[in-house]
Order: C-alpha cells, then structure tokens, then sequence
C-alpha cells in the first residue's frame, strides 16, 4: 500500500456538478440561458410519497458568482466539508476545450473564501479523447488549476481523478499508449514543479471490460502508476432488484459491506464513498412513464438526514478500523439535484444533510 500523510482530521470530499451555470456548449446545443434548473422544476412524483420536485432553499443560483461560490464555500466549510471534488469535462458539449468548468474558474477561484475549502477535479471522461487532446488537456489544468495553495493534495502530490478508466485507454488506443501518456503527464507536471496523486473510480475498472483492461485490475493499477481508488456514487456497484423506488437504509447497508470487498480487492488505497441520495427521474420525460434503463434506475427513498447521519457514522467507523494513512472518504454530491444527491440545503430538509456531517465529523 502506498504511503500517504497521517491527518489530524477526517478528509470529507465531496463530489460539485457545475451545471447550474449557462455554458457556451450548451447554449448551441439547447438554447440562450440553458441549465438544468428546468429539469429539475418539471420533476413529478413516480409513486406515492416520492419528493418531487425538489426545491433549492437557496432559489436557482448561478454558480459562476463569486457571491454564490462564498455561500457554497462557507456552508460547506461550516459544516465539515473540506475538499470539494469538481466534476470536470474535456471536448464534450459539441466543441474542444473544457465545458462546464465556469463554475469553478469564474465561481470558486474567485471566491473571497476560497482558502476554507480545497478543491481537485474528478475528469468525467464519458468520452473518448485522442492523444493529442489529452496532451492539451493536461497542459490546461497544469497552467490553470496546479498552481492554487488549496489544490487538494495527498502527502503533497495533487489529486487528479479519472472516471473511465476503459473510456480512457479505448481513446488512446491502449494500454501501454494510455500508460505513456499518464506517464507524460506526471513529467510536465514535475517539470513545472509539482507531483501527481493519480485516483481512479472503481466504477472504470468494471469487469465488464475485461476486453479492454485485462483480467487484472491491480496489473493495471500498477501500470498506469495509480496512487488510490474511490467511488462516484453507490448505485454504480449496487443496485437494487426492486423498482421504481427502493429502500435507502439497506443500500446503505449493502454498501457498508462493499467497503471491505473494495479495501481487499486493491493493492493501493480504497477511499470509500457514501451517497446521500439517487433520483434520476426529474431528468426522465415527466409526461412518460418511468421506465426501468441502465440509468434510470430504482429511486432510493428514505434518505432522510438522519439515515444520511447513520451511513456516515458507519464509514467512520470503517475509517477509524482502517489502516489508510488519511482517513478520507468521498460524498455523492453536493448539487447533483437532478439525480437526487444533493448536500445543499432543501425546503423540506433545510440544511439537514449538511447538518449531518457535522454532527459526525465536526466543522472545519
């Protein structure tokens, strides 16, 4: 296991999806002023006693306000969140470039706050790239993101999640091509001064494409040089048979269990992740059934703020047992409102989820 710093306090990492925000890519795409506030209003009940649509406390913000990200950083911080983890695009949205990444160049960075919170980006690589662009990526967030004192860094390496491991290596033609390019990036990085912490999800080392990866995954972890393993959300490794809405509290439970499974199962570190919700369906058509898919999945529901409490107390517990240098674990989300896993504060919750980590992690 690779050596990582002794901490004093518990890594809370949650996971920021910016798209609350108009965006150029989208605005081509779907229309002037396009987000997914919309979606999210439209939302209807699928069956009896579903909270739908859920409503923001704090209205339809734009997070590209430095004003909103202070508000975000100081509720966050104030409550124990310590690293939020940007989901970050790259040549997606009809165009090359990042996308969806105003939130946090235009909102965070310039937050008057912004040293309350660290923040690292989590690459949502849903598409493949060629060499080339990956190169030009890596030269973007070396120039734009490394050089910020509160980049989240773990034993001074900078954190750099990647999402799909098998999107990635299927971009780059394989994987010795994919291993030399993680290789280039960690030497651009060090020539301009600084060191990479490479985590990857256990979501993109999916048996299923054994094709892709190989047979072995710690082979794998090894060639490309991987520092540590997390999960997005608990839904990706754990899915209920029952449908259209399942119970919370055992997922939460079954998940706790998969905490072990995934420490044993990898030779590097295993942050586990503990997810505060999963609804979909406001981004289902509403005038249509919901009908089962590979995404729209069953609803979890009971996810009230002391069942969020419990899971949390559980994965410190896990933490506390562990022998991880740094107990950290990863939040499914902070504003991931149109799937359901939100930690922000709600009308019928108010600041209830955040509340939670609170009472079992303390304030910053």
């Amino acid at each position: 296991m690779s050596h990582l710093y002794k901490s004093s306090r518990y890594e809370v990492a949650v996971y920021y999806f910016p798209q609350w925000h108009a965006d150029p890519k989208n605005e081509a795409a779907k229309g002037k002023g396009w987000t997914e506030w919309p979606s999210l209003r439209g939302a209807k009940p699928r069956f009896p006693g579903h909270e739908q649509p859920k409503v923001p406390f704090w209205g339809e913000i734009d997070e590209t306000d430095p004003r909103v990200s202070e508000m975000q950083i100081g509720a966050a911080a104030d409550h124990g969140v310590t690293t939020f983890l940007y989901d970050w695009y790259w040549d997606m949205g009809g165009g090359e470039g990042p996308f969806l990444q105003r939130a946090l160049e235009e909102g965070f960075l310039q937050a008057t706050n912004r040293d309350r919170l660290k923040f690292a980006l989590m690459w949502a690589n849903h598409n493949e790239v060629s060499r080339e662009r990956f190169e030009a990526m890596t030269d973007y967030i070396i120039a734009n993101y490394f050089h910020h004192p509160n980049h989240f860094a773990i034993d001074g390496r900078l954190y750099f999640c990647i999402y799909e491991c098998f999107t990635l290596v299927k971009g780059l033609g394989g994987i010795d091509q994919t291993a030399d390019a993680l290789q280039s990036f960690r030497r651009k990085a060090s020539a301009a001064g600084y060191e990479l912490h490479l985590n990857v999800m256990e979501w993109g080392l999916n048996p299923k494409h054994r094709d892709i990866l190989g047979e072995d995954t710690n082979v794998l972890i090894r060639r490309f040089g991987v520092d540590s393993v997390t999960s997005y959300v608990w839904i990706h490794h754990i899915e209920p048979e029952e449908f259209p809405e399942a119970s919370y509290t055992k997922l939460a439970e079954r998940a706790a269990n998969q905490w072990d499974v995934f420490r044993d199962q990898f030779t590097v570190p295993y942050f586990p992740n503990v997810t505060m919700g999963w609804d979909p369906s406001p981004r289902s058509d509403p005038s249509k059934p919901y009908e089962r898919s590979e995404y729209f999945s069953p609803i979890l529901s009971g996810n009230t703020p002391e069942a969020f409490e419990a899971s949390l107390r559980d994965v410190k517990a896990f933490l506390d047992r562990s022998t991880l240098q740094l107990p950290m674990f990863t939040v499914y989300a902070w504003n991931e409102w149109t799937e359901g896993g939100y930690l922000e504060p709600d009308t019928v919750h108010g600041m209830g989820y955040l509340e939670a980590i609170r009472n079992v992690f303390g304030k910053e």
